[in-house]
């Protein structure tokens, strides 16, 4: 697909002197069992096989709808005769190019990196959450990271690859000079925050923060939707292949995903069983903190444009918000690069009760 005069050559050339490295590093990993979605689907219904959906975290509550979409037989009615949910975290964006997956649920910043530095041919399809979940999380008693300016002179606990380039772009969009905060690599555990090595810690106000917060330490969220990277995650990212040639898989997985998060925004509290007692069994989670966070991603998930044009949607201004973080972090790219949202636009017009 690389043509040698591609102005992508020009953004790669920018990318790599901006020192930006968004790739998605860590290895894949799969749960090791099969979601078995049953076999009795309506006669009438296409038949589309078996799918993979690469998930981009633990088997968690943030995956409530698919828990919800498997287990009530929405991915049967839609036609599929099995679905595999493959635990993360993984590179996503390479297990769906490679044919590992045939959905895969990213974001804009780790799909649009991939697309502008590979010419990869995948598109975003449809998105759950319309605001990310990243934040930098700081002790109320402590640090008390509340705005940007309040980053300055402090350490702030960062994960390499993604990440990094992220809380960078924070920096930039916020004009904030890096020599004036001091960036520590961390792992994903909070406890460097907790015993006071940093000052901040770059987490989900779904996960991390709950989890710090429920160990009696209040905390502040500095959200990077609220202060100048606004940008869709948990998106559904399939190929260009897959959509060119397999358009009514597509508008039928959409069609299970959406039910099942219309669930799982409907009723938090039993997202939240179906992580620990079904699908995160082995994980030893905290029905407590799961039913934590499937409630606040509703936040997240359901907007005034959602309530307006139904989940998944994503509007046209909210595309061009993430073209302009795109751009913050290096990533310049146009919104048919990155988005293509012809068959969920299909998808609602063909059954309107999807978008209610």
């Amino acid at each position: 697909m690389t043509q040698p005069q591609h102005p992508r050559r020009a953004r790669r050339a920018r990318l790599a002197t901006a020192g930006v490295a968004l790739a998605l590093v860590l290895a894949a990993c799969s749960s090791g069992a099969d979601a078995e979605t049953g076999d009795d689907a309506s006669a009438d219904t296409a038949d589309h096989g078996a799918i993979t959906v690469q998930l981009s975290w633990i088997k968690n509550a943030e995956f409530a709808g698919e828990f919800f979409a498997d287990s009530k037989g929405y991915f049967t009615d839609a036609g599929f005769s099995s679905v595999t949910l493959n635990a993360g975290p993984g590179a996503t964006e390479s297990i769906v190019l490679s044919g590992g997956a045939d959905f895969g649920l990213s974001n804009a910043i780790s799909v649009g990196q991939v697309v502008a530095e590979e010419d990869a041919p995948l598109k975003i399809v449809g998105t759950t959450f319309q605001k990310n979940p990243f934040t930098i999380l700081s002790l109320k008693d402590g640090a008390d990271i509340a705005t940007p300016e309040d980053l300055k002179g402090k350490k702030i606990g960062v994960q390499a690859g993604p990440n990094e380039a992220l809380f960078d772009a924070l920096l930039a969009i916020n004009e904030i000079d890096p020599a004036e905060v001091t960036k520590v690599p961390v792992e994903y555990d909070p406890s460097p925050l907790v015993n006071g090595e940093v000052d901040g810690f770059l987490a989900y106000v779904t996960n991390e923060a709950i989890t710090v917060e429920a160990e009696g330490n209040p905390v502040t969220n500095l959200l990077f939707a609220d202060n100048g990277l606004p940008f869709v995650a948990e998106s559904v990212v399939t190929t260009q292949e897959m959509i060119a040639n397999e358009p009514e898989k597509v508008k039928a997985f959409l069609a299970a995903e959406i039910r099942g998060w219309k669930d799982a925004v409907a009723d938090p509290e039993e997202g939240a069983r179906l992580a620990v007692e079904e699908y995160g069994a082995d994980l030893e989670l905290d029905l407590e903190k799961e039913v934590q966070q499937a409630t606040i991603q509703i936040d997240l998930i359901v907007t005034d444009e959602t309530k307006e044009n139904g989940l998944f949607t994503i509007s046209d201004d909210l595309i061009e918000q993430n073209l302009r973080t795109l751009a913050a972090a290096g990533i310049e790219l146009e919104a048919d690069d990155l988005f293509d949202l012809s068959l969920l636009t299909e998808l609602l017009e063909e059954q309107p009760d999807l978008a209610k």
